[in-house]
């Protein structure tokens, strides 16, 4: 069930780092294979509560779950979710961090934190109330119970749900769609998004006034503006 290993979170943070930093990657895509999308963490082999000290779990929430879910945030490229199964815990969580999550029908949804005896980490207390509100993250969060990708989609945590099978045809489609865009503009706007729910509107338009003087330096705004007057479609290169 694809449960995260140390290794595995490693990796995906260090995939996630070098995609921002290479021209030649346009978009990314998050799945998995087999049955489930994401079991949680791997928690085998985890020392016990008695054996850790003050600090301990706080500095292992910090530079794992935290680190992780923020490694999808503040990716310079759309982060497309394509969840073919079960998402549970942090995998919940990594689904709802990515920038457009696509879910196939057979998929659902479980915060499963509580009925482990656990807070809910790896950012969900601060992603759900942003995507559906405390009341329904609440619900979700106190009871535990596995929300089916239909469900999710209602309450506005899914963009689009499709039949299993098409599910790695639609996460291709939307990569390319988002690969042919204006890259640097969407890694501005993905940043004006992210932060725009915990800033007051000065802040938030003095951000969007900056990232626009920073876009138009681009050559694919240049390419935009021209591409429009000249009434043809726009040929972007990401950069």
């Amino acid at each position: 069930m694809n449960a995260v290993t140390w290794d595995q979170r490693e990796r995906i943070i260090a995939l996630l780092a070098e995609a921002s930093a290479d021209p030649a990657v346009r978009a990314v895509v998050v799945t998995a294979t087999g049955r489930g999308f994401c079991a949680g963490a791997d928690l085998r082999g985890s020392p016990r509560v008695g054996d850790k000290v003050a600090g301990d779990v706080a500095r292992m929430i910090r530079q794992g779950a935290q680190r992780f879910i923020a490694a999808v945030m503040d990716c310079e490229k759309p982060v497309i979710a394509a969840v073919n199964g079960t998402a549970a815990g942090i995998g919940a969580h990594l689904a709802f961090a990515c920038d457009l999550v696509l879910a196939a029908e057979s998929a659902r949804f479980v915060e499963v934190f509580a009925r482990r005896g656990l807070v809910p980490d790896g950012g969900g207390a601060y992603l759900l109330p942003r995507l559906i509100g405390p009341q329904r993250t609440k619900e979700l969060m106190y009871f535990g119970d596995a929300l089916p990708a239909a469900e999710a989609h209602a309450m506005g945590l899914v963009n689009r749900v499709v039949p299993a099978e098409d599910l790695p045809k639609t996460a291709r489609a939307w990569a390319e769609r988002l690969a042919q865009g204006p890259t640097r503009a969407l890694a501005l706007t993905k940043q004006l998004v992210n932060a725009s729910l915990d800033t007051d509107r000065a802040t938030a338009f003095a951000a969007e006034a900056t990232a626009q003087e920073l876009n138009m330096t681009t050559r694919d705004a240049q390419e935009g503006v021209t591409s429009f007057v000249e009434r043809r479609e726009a040929r972007y290169e990401g950069r």
